[in-house]
């Protein structure tokens, strides 16, 4: 018998201070107990200790120059957690809160992220505490490149591909691929994802996250008898998962009430107007509070969002552990009959049992939010081909790639017995499918 809480005091003696992968690992490792104890092989093939320690942890120093000729000097970091399934695949995260416990949490998780897409994708992560906010082209430029130069040497189209996450978009990626082509002389599209469709990146590649999120959660209704048509949806975020959340969502008829950054957020009865939010957004690069400018009938609240605005539909979109025990209460108050995290972990773990016993779905993000790094490996499937499919053949084969995660993940709640704990089935679901495919391997 597998002792469950001595195997996680081991992992955080063996991982001291990584508050985040110990959440992680806790998480995954509860859920699972019914299948430890039903099949003895995992246990014997020592599944447990194999799966929570990663294949390499790498980090490296970035020096780059700023626009005042200051040298600056950040750390970078790559997880290669598992590959078993297929090369690792996971984002690069910029952002200043970035340290090993987050990076290596990630990559834990993108590990079963991955195998419930159903694509030959391993799990990594990546980044640095690099901030791109209120930098110039040319310091981000100059960062991309310095931080490659030293990424280089870990990564490649059979081995490692990485891809964009918060503070890396399209035109981080595009100075990564050209200082990554510059130093291996030979055009290896296949090394990154999330490329500009001009030198083989993949159209709807930026929307992906967002509407993935929204079919799960439409599948996961349906299945419930429920419909999102007509339902009034709160979305935190204004990043790409939550504007193209936000898109979809309205699309099939809901009516989105809510986003927010780091500064505050906004309410509009009347619905968010996204051209409004895509213009503050993307194209000015400003904070959420001038959408009020635009729309006077809404209202901006500054500090975090508290999710007390009464809704059907919680979508969290911005980062981890934005949810905790206050937000929880206010989304059962207001008798949300489903929520589906967009953002990875962004409900903290001992909220997700009073989610469950207070009867709201739960879209868990390794299922919900596997939109992004589906069309991501469809990317290097393209790449790989020499083909360039169209926006509807993209989007086909991502609703499609979501149909099967919430068809797989029932199925494994009937299986199990588990009732509407999709949190559980996903878990049961991807870590058998990893498990099985490292005993086929043999102890590597």
């Amino acid at each position: 018998m597998i002792n469950i809480e001595q195997e996680l005091k081991n992992i955080e003696v063996l991982n001291p201070g990584e508050t985040e992968f110990h959440q992680a690992t806790r998480e995954v490792l509860n859920s699972i107990k019914i299948l430890l104890e039903e099949d003895k092989k995992y246990r014997d093939f020592e599944i447990i200790k194999r799966i929570t320690e990663p294949d390499r942890q790498i980090r490296f120093r970035v020096c780059w120059t700023d626009d005042n000729g200051n040298i600056q000097v950040n750390r970078g970091y790559r997880v290669q957690f598992n590959n078993i399934l297929g090369p690792y695949k996971g984002g690069l995260r910029f952002h200043p809160s970035v340290n090993m416990s987050i990076i290596k949490f990630l990559a834990f998780e993108q590990i079963f992220k991955n195998a419930l897409t159903g694509l030959p994708i391993g799990g990594g992560k990546g980044g640095s505490d690099f901030d791109p906010r209120n930098k110039s082209d040319r310091e981000i430029m100059n960062f991309c490149q310095n931080f490659m130069t030293e990424l280089s040497r870990y990564i490649g189209p059979d081995r490692d591909v990485p891809a964009g996450d918060i503070g890396v978009g399209e035109r981080e990626i595009g100075y990564l691929f050209g200082q990554y082509k510059k130093i291996k002389n030979n055009f290896e599209s296949g090394v990154i994802t999330g490329k500009n469709v001009l030198y083989g990146g993949s159209l709807g590649r930026k929307q992906a996250t967002g509407h993935g999120l929204v079919y799960f959660t439409e599948n996961m209704l349906n299945y419930n008898n429920m419909s999102i048509k007509s339902k009034k949806v709160c979305i935190s975020g204004s990043g790409n998962v939550a504007i193209y959340a936000a898109e979809k969502a309205q699309e099939l008829g809901a009516h989105v009430i809510t986003m927010s950054d780091s500064t505050g957020w906004i309410y509009d009865p009347d619905g968010i107007d996204l051209d409004i939010i895509k213009n503050i957004k993307e194209i000015n690069k400003s904070r959420i509070f001038e959408y009020q400018k635009f729309k006077p009938n809404s209202k901006y609240f500054d500090g975090k969002f508290t999710w007390d605005v009464p809704c059907d539909i919680a979508l969290p979109c911005a980062t981890q552990n934005e949810l905790d025990l206050n937000s929880i209460n206010n989304i059962i108050k207001n008798k949300v009959i489903a929520l589906s995290e967009g953002a990875n972990m962004p409900v903290e773990p001992q909220c997700i049992n009073l989610l469950l016993e207070n009867g709201v779905l739960f879209g868990p993000g390794k299922a919900a939010n596997a939109g992004g790094v589906s069309v991501s490996a469809l990317e290097m499937s393209q790449n790989s081909l020499g083909l360039n499919w169209t926006f509807d053949e993209i989007n086909t084969k991502l609703k499609n790639i979501m149909i099967n995660i919430f068809s797989e993940i029932s199925k494994t709640c009937e299986l199990y017995n588990l009732r509407n704990n999709y949190l559980a089935g996903a878990n049961i679901a991807s870590f058998k499918k990893v498990a099985d495919a490292m005993i086929k391997q043999g102890v590597v």
